[in-house]
């Protein structure tokens, strides 16, 4: 039976009609969604997509009562028949979890950093449950493992900073489904999750769809996902929809303009032969690089209970200035800890990390936030890196303040500058973080990076929550700056097809070691390592029928892989 006819005749699980939700700012209401019209039914998978700030994630979480204080929201929204605009505190309490479930957009703000990953899952389960502790202990160690959790009787214990941002990503998804809701609201679910990974969790999804029955609103900016998941696609701008119908027609036939120009920003692994537009850095002529791993080990240390562990060891990379040099790998393979280390956030246990020449482990602390100045980071996740009683303004503005003294109406000017540049209006200066979404808060964390000119960028999966079209244009302006200011750049990301348009060199980890490094046709159309055949499988095709192909080839080969494996053993 296919998709369309087992859906056919179903209810639906949620109507919405007629939905506003407005923000009181600066004296006056602004609309983040006017007159919202869809419905789900059971079974069924909705994808709303759009640009940052288009109104997807304040229109879900409106459903919920989770807009914030000067928030407004009028309108329908019933589940099962149930209005759940203006229901009491009380009643959605009772819904939150059980009946309707959330992934947030960013797992750092999301889950409470003083109790652990497992207490926070056993709380939720023996919420809605009668459990008992060891029962609930027992599910959620299940939960963990079912979403790929390395070690889940470990992470059981861990707190949420000491996890990686993919895996506080499936830590939060494991939550969200441990309740088996019958409505699943998927606010950028795989945003920090690498391409297998990624994989992985559209399958659980799915399998949560099937087995369940239950509908998913998927809130998404990556249209590989939505080709691989969706039955049904609405596409929203300023607010509105301007486009909805089935995720082929919206792929194969899209009608509106503005839906033609989403999908033609979709960045895609170039094809054999397909001329690469990232910079092409000369690395003759004597030029040093400015950031070396030379044999370089790091390691967290011993804490409490948790003993050291070694993040990553025998680590050899050069970054040259103006060029940039793509990090890649799953989630936890220790990405993020070498861009921490070069920035000197994480102490080299052993071997040399160069910047500029000079020893960072050698150097002083005096030396070090001299060095730092060079140095700028666009961090991972947006939410938590921003501080939240700061306006936007100050913010950008203050790494310019401390390092070079500048105030008043020449602060102004470079912060509006610098706005500008990551294609903000200069008003949200006067905005406070909660007050953006999470594509505009890492646009921020953009702008503050590039305020002091580095000579150094580590951009630690910078358009992970930016929507495809931010995405295109902030990848052309990084090279655009680059061009400009010949900085070296060292950019980590899970999305490959954006590392294949950016990037002269490609370092390929996996679970602290380095697999493969080569220039980016060497990595991605000539890989020598069965590892990094297995990334390049998993990546999404924005292409329904295509990536239907993909899937099922690469299911196909896992089974061929676990049966190879089985027989060997």
């Amino acid at each position: 039976m296919t998709t369309e006819a087992r859906i056919a005749g179903t209810p639906a699980i949620l109507e919405v009609s007629g939905l506003d939700v407005d923000f009181w700012v600066d004296g006056q209401w602004y609309p983040a969604a006017v007159d919202l019209e869809y419905d789900v039914k059971a079974g069924e998978i909705l994808a709303i997509v759009g640009e940052s700030g288009s109104g997807k994630s304040s229109s879900s979480m409106a459903l919920l009562g989770l807009t914030p204080p000067n928030g407004r929201v009028a309108g329908s929204a019933k589940l099962l028949g149930r209005e759940l605009i203006g229901m009491s505190g009380t009643a959605l309490r009772r819904v939150r979890g059980r009946d309707i479930a959330v992934i947030f957009q960013e797992p750092m703000t999301a889950l409470n950093p003083v109790y652990s990953i497992g207490f926070q899952i056993v709380e939720t389960l023996r919420t809605h449950f009668d459990m008992s502790p060891s029962e609930a202990k027992a599910r959620a160690i299940e939960l963990l493992d079912l979403v790929e959790m390395p070690t889940p009787e470990l992470t059981f214990d861990k707190y949420p900073h000491q996890l990686s941002g993919g895996q506080r990503q499936r830590a939060m998804i494991a939550m969200s489904v441990s309740c088996d809701p019958k409505l699943l609201i998927a606010d950028e679910p795989t945003t920090a999750l690498d391409v297998t990974v990624q994989a992985e969790i559209l399958e659980l999804l799915r399998n949560l769809r099937d087995r369940l029955d239950s509908a998913i609103v998927l809130i998404t900016h990556d249209m590989g996902v939505v080709a691989d998941l969706a039955d049904k696609v609405i596409v929203m701008k300023d607010g509105r929809i301007v486009e909805s119908g089935s995720v082929e027609q919206i792929f194969h036939a899209p009608t509106e303009t503005y839906t033609q120009q989403l999908l033609a920003s979709v960045p895609h692994l170039r094809l054999e032969g397909e001329v690469s537009t990232a910079l092409q850095t000369d690395m003759e002529g004597g030029v040093q690089p400015y950031l070396s791993f030379r044999n370089v080990a790091i390691e967290y240390p011993k804490r409490g209970r948790i003993p050291a562990f070694r993040a990553a060891e025998n680590i050899d990379i050069d970054v040259y200035p103006g060029e940039i040099v793509g990090l890649v790998g799953e989630s936890g393979s220790g990405k993020t800890t070498l861009g921490r280390a070069a920035v000197g956030l994480l102490p080299v246990a052993e071997g040399e990390l160069l910047v500029g020449g000079h020893n960072l482990a050698a150097m002083s602390s005096r030396q070090l936030r001299a060095a730092r100045k060079e140095i700028g980071i666009v961090f991972q996740d947006p939410g938590s890196s921003l501080n939240p009683r700061f306006p936007i303004g100050q913010s950008i503005g203050e790494p310019l303040m401390l390092a070079t003294g500048t105030k008043g109406d020449k602060l102004d000017r470079v912060v509006e500058s610098l706005l500008d540049q990551v294609e903000l209006p200069r008003s949200f200066r006067n905005r406070y973080p909660h007050e953006l979404s999470g594509g505009q808060r890492q646009r921020v964390g953009i702008a503050r990076a590039l305020a002091l000119r580095p000579k150094l960028l580590v951009a630690d999966e910078p358009t992970s929550a930016l929507d495809v079209s931010v995405q295109a244009r902030f990848l052309v302006l990084l090279q655009e700056l680059q061009r400009e200011m010949g900085f070296a750049c060292l950019f980590v990301s899970h999305d490959l097809a954006v590392v294949d348009q950016l990037a002269d060199r490609i370092v390929v980890m996996h679970r602290g070691h380095i697999v493969e490094q080569g220039s980016s046709d060497q990595i991605l159309r000539s890989p020598q390592e069965a590892y990094t055949q297995r990334l390049l499988a998993a990546v999404p095709l924005p292409d329904p029928a295509a990536q239907r192909s993909r899937r099922e080839e690469r299911i196909r080969l896992l089974g061929t892989e676990e049966a190879d494996g089985s027989a060997a053993s």
